[in-house]
């Protein structure tokens, strides 16, 4: 196999709303309540609801055009924004150009766990504007490039009942994942292992439907040092998820739930064998806490490959051990575009890695997209057809695509006045 050989699905991005995005899906009953994008006296914008802030800044590190010199998580003006942030089209261009099959796209202004909505003062309109949420992104940005998108939608956090319909509803419209807080009892939340989303996990398996625990919000269940730089929120980030997982296995949710599925979303896959080395020694050498009857018989380990999708950006240490892992359940994200994403060079990155750590044809496919696709339920080959979804046959057709990394200001310049020209 050839690098241009690949085919690559990311099952982590990310898009920054763009201002008009409830226009078409909020009833007018509640048109004027809608959230908005709005110009603040620093000269920034940030979107306002209910007359607060959203929690999430505007780019939330949507830094993927800029030098390195300007990344940060400061708050921007959308013309600052390389358009595959926002402009769903341009969006397509940037992924033919990265050789991008396709991509699942977690929210920023809603935030991963819909906490904008769920902080509304007012449940009811929450709920509408939630649901005008998920209809713009599956309706619009989704339905734009059906072959191109995997749709993936938000629930409601303050009521079990609530995001269960909402699942369902999101399972009638073709919906593959839901986006859901990983830690949500470090928020004040029911905790994902109370009993209290047992109406939603089972409206999952009932859609077929995967839960995806996005790593961010669970960073509040470390207690950090005071003095802790922002480093250590970033770095640690990834180790939640072993968090999350050990919840999963030892709680009861996958034996009251035999067909829930559960991607760690941008977890990482290096700590994952030594954590399947502790919880199995720790099973059969603790034996006196009577957890065996707890597994059916099997290994945590084995419950953990049964249920979880592991998912990665850049992993060397955790591609040699991938045998350890399980390749079957390993998937690879580009998370275009925050500054961990490798775009616009993350075939030559990721090949790079396989190379150095000798992963065979066979797993290299199961890795960029079989593993994903098969998770997700979703056929990559049904509107494309396979020898069209290579790297190389995707950055043929995008070879005008300017990559080129600029100054935030020759963004605004570039994008007001194609805004002026329309």
């Amino acid at each position: 196999m050839r690098m241009e050989d690949m085919i690559m699905v990311s099952i982590d991005d990310h898009m920054v709303e763009p201002p008009d995005m409830f226009d078409n899906h909020v009833p007018e009953k509640w048109r004027d309540q809608a959230p908005k994008l709005v110009r603040k006296d620093d000269g920034t914008e940030g979107w306002q609801f209910q007359g607060q802030s959203t929690v999430t800044p505007l780019g939330m590190a949507a830094t993927v055009g800029w030098p390195k010199e300007e990344w940060g998580f400061d708050p921007a003006v959308m013309s600052e924004l390389r358009p595959g942030c926002f402009d769903v089209h341009a969006r397509v261009r940037d992924m033919d150009a990265n050789g991008i099959l396709a991509s699942m796209n977690f929210p920023t202004m809603a935030g991963f766990n819909a906490r904008t909505f769920a902080e509304s003062e007012d449940k009811e309109v929450g709920l509408v504007m939630l649901q005008a949420y998920n209809d713009w992104a599956i309706d619009e940005w989704c339905a734009a490039y059906p072959d191109r998108f995997m749709p993936i939608g938000v629930v409601p956090m303050w009521d079990a009942e609530l995001a269960a319909a909402e699942v369902h509803r999101l399972g009638k419209k073709g919906c593959r994942s839901i986006s859901f807080m990983e830690a949500p009892h470090a928020w004040g939340y029911k905790s994902l292992i109370s009993g209290y989303w047992n109406p939603m996990y089972k409206a999952l398996c009932d859609e077929n439907m995967v839960l995806s625990l996005h790593i961010g919000a669970g960073i509040a269940a470390i207690n950090h040092a005071p003095e802790a730089p922002i480093d250590n929120m970033m770095i640690l980030a990834c180790q939640i998820s072993a968090i999350v997982a050990q919840d999963l296995l030892f709680g009861p949710i996958f034996r009251d739930f035999p067909d829930l599925r559960v991607a760690l979303s941008e977890g990482g896959i290096g700590w994952i064998p030594f954590y399947f080395d502790r919880i199995d020694r720790h099973v059969s050498n603790q034996a006196w806490l009577d957890h065996t009857n707890d597994f059916g018989g099997k290994r945590p380990s084995e419950v953990f490959r049964e249920h979880i999708l592991a998912c990665f950006i850049t992993d060397p240490s955790g591609l040699l051990l991938r045998d350890r892992i399980g390749t079957d359940i390993i998937a690879w994200e580009c998370d275009y575009p925050h500054t961990d994403t490798t775009w616009p060079e993350s075939p030559e990155k990721l090949w790079a890695e396989f190379q150095e750590t000798g992963v065979s044809d066979e797993d290299i496919h199961k890795i960029t997209w079989e593993n994903s696709c098969r998770f997700f339920d979703w056929d990559p080959f049904k509107l494309t057809p396979r020898d069209q979804a290579t790297v190389g046959a995707l950055r043929a057709r995008a070879t005008d695509v300017d990559v080129t990394r600029m100054p935030r200001a020759e963004w605004r310049k570039l994008n007001e006045a194609a805004q002026s020209a329309t």
